[in-house]
């Protein structure tokens, strides 16, 4: 297990958030990076414990057009700055990982301005790709090259020469001799030269015990950059297009089918291709922006949490700040934030409060960060599924309706389970929870262990905003955690194949007597804490991954008994549409202009080559009489 197996990640564009020029005057250093170091103490408050950050290192103007690889930008400081920056977040428990842009340099690069001067005769000019002495381009260099996505102030490397390689290696080498970081993230990853990254995965390895190589792909097929001769991990886009779109399309089929396909890309790996997840970063909009609904800022992040990958938070983005891309500008994404301005963020603001108890959650819950993936319950508003790991199964709930949903699902042969957000607590059943979901929330329900803590009573209630629902308030700092890596007898999650009577089923848990929201609480008050971190050493043998339960064996939900809440709506199931399965599916230029009948029949046909459909599954199907949503659901399934 290495360290990245457990990463809860922070993403900081450096230059936006120290409020730097946005161009580098190359004068005498201005030591902005020092004004981040409060943020490391917020960073591992809120639950992260890795950071990535960059661009770092000298350019002309928003870093990604390198000028020296060997010096920290003169807007941020000088290299002994970023020495003491690394140092103190590694004194803190956060591993950094830094940007790194090797596909391209800036023109004010050595070896660029070698090639303006001596021309033909210049010792680089094969260090860049397809300059031709005989053309020219805006600047009237007397020549021109290859460029990325047409952006002559980006130069384009080649990367098939031997001495390019070798002095971007060195850099790495120096980057962990001088800076001692733990990763790189490689910028435009997916127009690399394979051969390329192979030499920089050779580097890697040999740097640093656990050295991580992440990588900026867009879309494809992500194991042609995740194996053992590349990089160890990749930008989730697709996931992220699927976080916010399935939510305001109330389609989470586009998310679950995203995450079927995704964790199966893992092969054997029991829990998929750990992928890094991200809602936003600094090229595309905030999530706060992006949610038609604010309240849906809670599932949304209880499913980046939670699913199989590294799930990361972009600065600001905590707070729930806005940020919309421009036409020309991405200012907005890459704002100049005070820390000041979010004192007691964690205890004041609903969506950082959220973030850290998310944090928390998923640095001592293993199955998330190593456990398999088994969905156990999905319509266009609902969702659940599990996360098993060494006999633990970790129940996700989210819910992007209006109106509170009860839920029947399987569970672990565990007593009780306990709602590590909204501190309710369930008896098991037949091999079954009956879990009553607030309206656009979620929860993630952990086993019960025998001697756990009881949750504290009489906590101040948390403050309510007019933007997102009621999140857990912050503890108590004395309070602790309970250890719940494992349960005290093997568990397994199997779904029952009758579901049970309602009078021997548990109705939904009403609320603790405690009017706190939710049963742990933070202490990482010192570093001796970093210990209790540490997840136990896992079997010999990495478990056989378990295939899910038969399509035809999920659990319908439970409409409420006459015992649960009356408030919440009994939800009737549209009528049965038959079982009649087109022959055909819409070719990609006709679908967007289907009808709501066609587009249904259409996805039916897709859902039946994938797999046996459940009656409940066509009903949620015929259900949705959205046009955008259904069209929207076809696209997730190419």
């Amino acid at each position: 297990m290495a360290w990245y197996d457990e990463a809860v990640f922070y993403h900081i564009y450096p230059l936006g958030l120290t409020g730097a020029p946005k161009q580098n005057s190359y004068g005498e250093p201005e030591h902005r990076l020092n004004t981040l170091l409060p943020w490391i103490t917020h960073i591992k408050k809120i639950g992260c414990n890795a950071l990535y950050i960059g661009p770092l290192f000298e350019s002309v103007g928003h870093g990604y057009e390198t000028t020296d690889y060997k010096k920290l930008d003169s807007r941020l400081g000088t290299n002994e700055d970023l020495a003491a920056f690394v140092a103190e977040c590694h004194r803190q428990g956060i591993k950094v990982v830094l940007d790194g842009v090797f596909n391209h340099t800036g023109r004010d690069f050595f070896a660029f301005q070698d090639l303006k001067q001596n021309r033909e005769q210049s010792a680089y000019k094969d260090w860049y790709c397809n300059v031709n002495f005989w053309g020219n381009n805006e600047y009237n260099d007397g020549f021109s090259y290859e460029n990325w996505g047409g952006h002559n102030l980006l130069v384009k490397l080649n990367q098939h020469n031997p001495a390019v390689k070798d002095y971007i290696c060195d850099v790495i080498r120096f980057w962990v001799s001088e800076f001692d970081i733990d990763g790189i993230r490689l910028d435009a990853a997916d127009v690399l030269d394979f051969e390329y990254m192979k030499a920089l995965r050779r580097t890697a390895n040999e740097v640093k015990p656990d050295f991580w190589l992440m990588g900026e792909v867009i879309h494809g097929d992500y194991t042609r950059w995740v194996n053992e001769g590349t990089l160890h991990c990749v930008t989730n886009y697709t996931l992220h297009k699927a976080l916010y779109s399935g939510h305001n399309d109330h389609n989470y089929f586009e998310i679950a089918h995203t995450v079927k396909r995704l964790y199966e890309m893992g092969g054997n790996r029991i829990d998929g291709l750990r992928l890094y997840n991200f809602t936003d970063n600094h090229d595309v909009e905030r999530i706060y922006t992006k949610l038609n609904k604010k309240e849906h800022f809670a599932p949304v992040h209880v499913l980046l949490y939670t699913l199989p990958g590294v799930p990361s938070i972009y600065y600001g983005s905590e707070f729930g700040i806005e940020g919309k891309k421009e036409r020309f500008s991405d200012d907005s994404l890459r704002p100049a934030l005070s820390l000041s301005d979010y004192e007691n963020a964690e205890e004041k603001n609903p969506c950082t409060r959220l973030i850290a108890a998310l944090g928390l959650v998923r640095r001592h819950t293993a199955a998330l960060s190593y456990g398999d993936y088994r969905e156990l319950l999905l319509t266009n508003r609902q969702y659940a599924f599990s996360r098993n790991y060494n006999g633990v199964s970790v129940v996700v709930t989210v819910n992007n309706d209006d109106s509170d949903y009860v839920m029947t699902l399987p569970a672990g042969n565990a007593a009780r389970y306990r709602g590590a957000l909204s501190g309710e607590t369930v008896s098991v059943n037949n091999g079954q929870i009956v879990v009553n979901v607030k309206t656009n929330s979620g929860d993630i329900w952990v086993p019960v262990l025998e001697g756990q803590a009881k949750e504290p009573e009489n906590q101040k209630a948390a403050p309510e905003t007019a933007d997102i629902p009621k999140i857990p308030e912050t503890a108590q700092k004395k309070e602790t955690v309970p250890d719940i890596q494992a349960p005290a007898k093997e568990t397994t999650a199997e779904t029952p194949a009758e579901k049970p009577a309602p009078a021997k089923t548990d109705a939904p848990a009403k609320k603790q007597k405690s009017d706190t929201e939710y049963w742990w609480k933070a202490t990482e008050t010192d570093e001796s804490s970093e210990q209790s971190d540490k997840v136990p050493e896992a079997d010999a043998k990495a478990p056989v991954r378990t295939p899910a339960p038969d399509a035809d064996k999920k659990t319908a939900p439970r409409e409420p008994s006459a015992s649960a809440d009356a408030k919440i709506p009994v939800r009737t199931p549209a009528p049965d549409a038959g079982t009649a399965v087109p022959a055909a599916v819409p070719d990609a230029e006709s679908f967007e202009k289907g009808r709501i009948a066609g587009l249904q029949e259409a996805i039916l046909a897709i859902m039946e080559k994938n797999g046996p459909v459940t009656d409940q599954m066509r009903r949620d199907v015929m259900a949705n009489t959205h046009h955008a949503s259904l069209v929207n659901w076809i696209k997730s399934f190419r």
